[in-house]
């Protein structure tokens, strides 16, 4: 069933989840194309979107008010994160995220991110400030727990929704774990228990198969999907035909997937400029090619740094495949 988050509907309740480097523009745009509930920016720090630093401000070409988009928030500081989130809200944010999950050192040694676990009092006076300053409807992503001595993520969730937060989105592993390991759906249930408010399962779903196993063991209500949409942008709309009977994408092959990729690499070349947008447009080929069994034609695609040269390589590519396959 849709899930309903303030005015704003999740139909279907299959999500994008927020990945740095990789979850900008251009790619939600094509996940959106598809059909997600909801897709969520790249994590951007708080202070840098007020001040508006040249990486936040790069990042920051955020969708507003796009439909079906949220913007995610990290920090420390309870007066920067109220500032950030009445900004995006005043640039047209239809949904505010806080990001109590990220593991990565660069996050956790500046106190945000998943080391806020540590200090449920602090993270409560964030979430608070983020509440109190916004209209929009406010929601949290976090992880189980800081290490598997800390398992805290369902008090965190309670306060958090008596806080106002409006939904609660949990990756099944601890800030230690990283990514190591497997997603531990089944711990999820007990956080499901201790809210009432939506509750999403996240960590290691990368199908049909495994999004409706997630949410056999978790009785979460939807679900996110990360890594799983990299060289997919068409994953989320079939994740939703499996579990909620949403019409099944047209999956695109030969000439099809060629216009895809190469519409998604001028997009990355346009929002970024030409010399950047070639470096970041790199990872996104190879995984288009990894899906597509064409490992083996990554060097001149990967490698080139002429768009008009890659654009060609693509399509023949995608071409000669689809002739071999007929």
């Amino acid at each position: 069933m849709p899930l309903q988050l303030a005015e704003i509907q999740l139909d279907p309740p299959v999500l994008l989840a927020p990945l740095a480097g990789i979850t900008d523009l251009p790619f939600r745009r094509l996940v959106g194309s598809f059909g997600a509930g909801l897709v969520v920016s790249e994590m951007v720090a708080s202070q840098e979107v007020v001040q508006a630093r040249p990486l936040a401000r790069a990042r920051a070409e955020l969708g507003f008010g796009e439909a079906a988009t949220s913007v995610q928030l990290a920090g420390r500081d309870p007066w920067w994160m109220a500032e950030a989130a009445r900004y995006v809200e005043g640039q047209g944010a239809r949904v505010i995220d806080i990001n109590m999950g990220c593991p990565a050192k660069k996050v956790t040694n500046g106190y945000s991110g998943s080391a806020l676990m540590k200090d449920l009092d602090h993270a409560l006076r964030l979430i608070e400030a983020v509440v109190g300053a916004v209209q929009v409807p406010v929601t949290l992503k976090t992880r189980l727990g800081w290490d598997d001595a800390l398992l805290n993520a369902p008090e965190l969730a309670r306060r958090a929704e008596a806080a106002g937060v409006r939904m609660v989105t949990i990756h099944g592993r601890t800030r230690c774990q990283f990514y190591k390991g497997q997603a531990d759906w089944a711990a999820i249930r007990a956080v499901k228990q201790a809210v009432t408010v939506p509750l999403i399962a996240n960590g290691d779903i990368m199908d049909a198969e495994t999004a409706a196993e997630a949410l056999r063991q978790s009785g979460a209500d939807g679900v996110m999907i990360g890594r799983g949409a990299q060289g997919r942008p068409w994953l989320l709309a079939q994740v939703a035909a499996a579990l909620y009977g949403r019409p099944a994408p047209q999956v695109p092959q030969g000439d099809a997937l060629a216009d895809l990729v190469i519409g998604h690499y001028e997009a990355m070349l346009e929002f970024y400029g030409a010399d950047l947008g070639l470096r970041i447009a790199r990872k996104h080929l190879g995984w288009y090619l990894e899906v597509a069994g064409l490992e083996t034609a990554r060097g001149p695609i990967i490698t080139g740094d002429v768009p008009a040269q890659v654009s060609r390589a693509l399509r023949e590519t995608f071409r000669q495949q689809e002739r071999e396959a007929a």
